[in-house]
């Protein structure tokens, strides 16, 4: 049995790149960022980050060009693919990509972008603050509370 999956949840690091083959088809790419943090033997906080390249096709791939910008948080279902060229100087090269099947976006920061026009937008300014009320634990009683 074979499979050949990826799943990655990231960071785009720069806006997505919209291009469109000589047939007409759509096709975007972005880089995104992942994380990886754990603790050492000694005791200390290790950090490493991986970059990693994803070509995204078809109406997904205008979708993503027109709601994902840099520093957006997804998440990516896809296979590797290895793709060879020459260079202009004849030099042979490989890449090893992400082929993405499926993207979901992560949440919007209210500071991303220029949505500020959008009714959801407009909605979200307009929530009343709730007061924080502080209660001490000792003014509780449990007879007060109907059950």
């Amino acid at each position: 049995m074979n499979l050949n999956k990826v799943f990655l949840i990231g960071r785009l690091t720069q806006d997505p790149q919209l291009r469109t083959t000589p047939s007409g088809q759509p096709v975007t790419t972005i880089s995104m960022a992942t994380n990886r943090i754990w603790t050492s033997k000694s005791g200390e906080k290790q950090q490493d980050v991986q970059f990693h390249n994803v070509v995204v096709w078809g109406r997904q791939a205008e979708i993503v060009n027109q709601f994902l910008k840099k520093g957006s948080l997804a998440m990516v279902e896809g296979r590797l693919q290895t793709r060879s060229w020459q260079d202009n100087q004849g030099q042979n090269r490989r890449t090893t990509e992400i082929v993405c099947e499926r993207i979901q976006f992560g949440p919007r920061s209210p500071y991303s972008g220029d949505d500020s026009g959008t009714p959801a937008r407009q909605a979200e300014d307009k929530k009343e603050v709730l007061p924080e009320i502080n209660i001490d634990e000792e003014d509780i009683k449990p007879e007060d509370i109907d059950f």
